[in-house]
């Protein structure tokens, strides 16, 4: 293979589709190809899984690519990139596979390649487990992006839980020039509100929810508004609360499941908020910080931003753009502690 290349190894860091989202994202940029091996090894189901290929399609599609190994379960991938093409697509998983990580490999391409803008219609989960929900896109995600000069509006058009999927979400994406860097330190003071939902389900179980978690966050003298709302399709529940602060509100989520309590629910979203409130003054949530960095390793000028945990995707999709981009990028913290990340 030629210099111009990029060689993966899908086994290295947190060894999931981190890897591989990031690697298409920046050959569609770059015009870099690139040859991935040992597709998400450390996988319980290793390869490509139906979100994953769909993700492989699609970017293939937007960009024009050839590939090589892009079928279910295969653990080789070669992407050769061509150029971006904007337009209006609709890429259906066929699962419920999570929507949002299909996002996140077309967004950049699109806007930053695109001349005109770009709509994508995605069909599959919208809240999934592992995977950041459509409410965590629209409240915090698309918030970050903004900042960075970048427009990308969200609209949910039916929900998609596990098993069925089915649920539909629409993507506008804006061209730009360029995407401006930021500084971010401590966060701002915070306030709470959120929303406790049920889809196809008895609205009792959005009470308990909505109950368990106010209760709770009263214990810490937090104060707490929450919504009910009763959302068509599904079988479905979950409880969103929102840390209103700066930089941008932060969504943390509990997705409800077959057999799981809805007390069980409200208290995964409590405990992911005391842990942000309860860890180091960052701005940047642990969640945010892996996605982040790539459209800041883009940007114009120097970034830097203080995160609450290092994570295992943070560290991956750092070494992932160093494969692709002349970027200095410093992350000295150990993963599992607070960190600061420079981008210059």
């Amino acid at each position: 293979m030629s210099a111009n290349w990029v060689e993966l190894d899908g086994s290295e860091g947190e060894g999931g589709g981190q890897i591989l989202r990031s690697s298409l994202a920046l050959s569609l940029l770059t015009g870099r190809p690139f040859h991935l091996r040992n597709v998400r090894a450390r996988r319980s189901k290793p390869g490509l899984q139906p979100q994953h290929l769909m993700s492989v399609r699609a970017a293939a599609t937007i960009g024009q690519a050839q590939t090589q190994g892009a079928s279910l379960g295969s653990k080789d991938l070669v992407f050769e990139p061509g150029a971006v093409v904007p337009g209006e697509y609709r890429f259906d998983i066929g699962t419920a596979g999570a929507t949002s990580l299909v996002l996140h490999t077309l967004y950049l391409p699109l806007a930053l390649r695109g001349k005109e803008p770009s709509t994508l219609t995605l069909v599959g989960g919208t809240h999934v487990l592992a995977s950041p929900c459509f409410h965590f896109l629209q409240k915090t995600w698309s918030a970050h992006l903004q900042q960075m000069g970048l427009d990308v509006n969200l609209k949910m058009i039916r929900p998609g839980f596990y098993p069925r999927g089915g649920g539909i979400v629409e993507a506008t994406i804006r061209p730009c020039q360029e995407l401006k860097a930021v500084r971010h330190g401590a966060r701002g003071r915070v306030s709470l509100s959120g929303f406790s939902f049920v889809a196809g389900l008895p609205e009792d179980i959005a009470y308990r929810q909505a109950r368990r978690a106010a209760q709770r966050l009263k214990t810490k003298r937090l104060h707490i508004d929450i919504n009910i709302e009763t959302w068509l399709g599904g079988p479905g529940t979950g409880i969103g609360i929102i840390a209103e602060t700066g930089p941008v509100p932060v969504l943390f989520f509990g997705l409800g499941a077959r057999g799981k309590l809805a007390e069980k629910v409200a208290d995964e979203a409590v405990d992911r908020v005391l842990a942000y409130l309860e860890a180091v003054n960052a701005a940047i949530d642990a969640h945010s910080a892996d996605q982040i960095v790539l459209p800041l390793a883009l940007a114009v000028g120097s970034s830097s931003f203080q995160t609450g945990e290092v994570t295992s995707h943070l560290l991956t999709n750092i070494a992932v753009i160093r494969q692709f981009l002349e970027r200095k990028i410093q992350c000295p913290s150990k993963q599992g502690q607070p960190g600061e990340v420079h981008i210059a």
